[in-house]
């Protein structure tokens, strides 16, 4: 067994979001995304992979497939690894999003950004 704690993975920068790795195993991942406000995820795609997020922290807006939706503290969603999605904090504060990757498509999708 593998212990961590979510506030070890919550960390904010002012120039970017950061993405923080909590586990890695076989073809899936799990880490935090943070965004400080008017931070954003660009557009993208994991192919062949079930994406699920939780939106732990904060409020923001996530756009699937050309679609906008808020996405609120507490919201939980699902995307198939073919839609192409992206989200933006659009709140005072900042945000948090726990991510789960199944199947993960390959090595760069779990690597942490600082």
């Amino acid at each position: 067994m593998e212990k961590k704690t979510l506030v070890e993975a919550i960390q904010y920068q002012e120039e970017r979001f950061t993405k923080k790795i909590l586990f890695q195993k076989g073809d899936s991942v799990m880490f935090m995304l943070n965004f400080m406000p008017d931070q954003q995820l660009p557009a993208h795609k994991h192919p062949g992979a079930d994406v699920f997020i939780l939106a732990l922290k904060g409020n923001g807006i996530i756009n699937v497939n050309d679609v906008e939706q808020d996405l609120a503290e507490g919201d939980v969603i699902h995307l198939a690894g073919d839609e192409s999605f992206s989200y933006c904090n659009n709140g005072h504060q900042p945000a948090s999003l726990h991510v789960v990757i199944s199947k993960v498509p390959g090595p760069a999708y779990t690597q942490e950004i600082s």
